[in-house]
């Protein structure tokens, strides 16, 4: 941060368009990968519905994906630290068993 004020040409001016900012809810993700990038599909599952849609698909880098794995950890460290631990029990493991998961393609 300190950086950025010193040198106004490392600041990035970030667009945030309405129809984004909105969000996609989703409970099921599904990670796929190659040599070359990871894939990311948000799925939303509704209960008694045995067919759901990939809402949003988010492509990226290996190393991004790290430095993203990264800055969930530490975001949730954070959360948990402010809120309490995050409950993860009566949770049925995912995907369920009715689901198939696609193969990662490149």
């Amino acid at each position: 941060m300190a950086d950025q004020k010193k040198n106004p040409q490392n600041k990035l001016n970030i667009e945030l368009p309405e129809e984004v900012a909105e969000g996609i809810y989703s409970n099921l993700a599904i990670i796929s990968h190659s040599n070359s990038e990871f894939i990311l599909d948000f799925v939303r599952l509704v209960p008694n519905v045995p067919k759901a849609k990939v809402k949003s698909r988010v492509i990226l880098t290996p190393q991004h994906a790290k430095r993203m794995l990264k800055a969930l950890q530490e975001n949730i460290q954070k959360y948990e630290a402010q809120f309490g631990a995050i409950d993860e029990s009566g949770q049925p493991p995912f995907p369920p068993m009715s689901f198939n998961t696609p193969k990662a393609q490149a």
